[in-house]
């Protein structure tokens, strides 16, 4: 779908960046998960940490927060900052609740990623992996191949 986007001028708006939460900081692996608020308590299944997809998610974020620890940024900066550096992709959707994490998350907004970070992320969950299907998943070239899916390094923020 994004390289037909980028062939074709259209752009592509990305929902979502903080993952239904866990790119947001609340979900961390040694922190009580409340599975009766929110999101959590309308799909249990997705956040419940027992669930080894969701371990895997927890795990995930957990290597993450030290990639955006050694940015000097936070997680959400990381996320909407990883989103934006897709060269197919032209806006990247949030949805702050408070006036402190619109703020948090544009930050991440000017933040530039250089390849080394993007291929830090890259270890923690590879190109094209859907945190929730197995692996052997079909992966388009658009996801698996660097070049295909970063912009080049002085279009990366989104604002300056």
């Amino acid at each position: 779908m994004l390289p037909l986007c980028r062939r074709y001028g259209m752009g592509v708006l990305t929902w979502s960046p903080l993952a239904s939460g866990f790119l947001s900081g609340r979900h961390r692996r040694n922190g009580d998960i409340d599975l009766t608020t929110g999101r959590a308590a309308l799909t249990p299944h997705r956040f419940d940490p027992s669930i080894p997809e969701n371990a895997a998610k927890l795990d995930a974020v957990e290597k993450l927060v030290e990639v955006a620890g050694d940015l000097g940024c936070t997680l959400p900066q990381l996320a909407v900052a990883f989103a934006a550096a897709h060269p197919a992709v032209t806006s990247v959707i949030t949805g702050p609740r408070t006036m402190a994490q619109l703020d948090d998350l544009l930050k991440g907004a000017s933040l530039t990623l250089d390849d080394a970070a993007l291929d830090r992320i890259d270890e923690i969950v590879p190109p094209g992996r859907d945190m929730y299907q197995p692996d052997g998943a079909w992966r388009p070239e658009s996801l698996t191949d660097p070049a295909l899916r970063r912009r080049p390094l002085a279009e990366r923020a989104a604002a300056g």
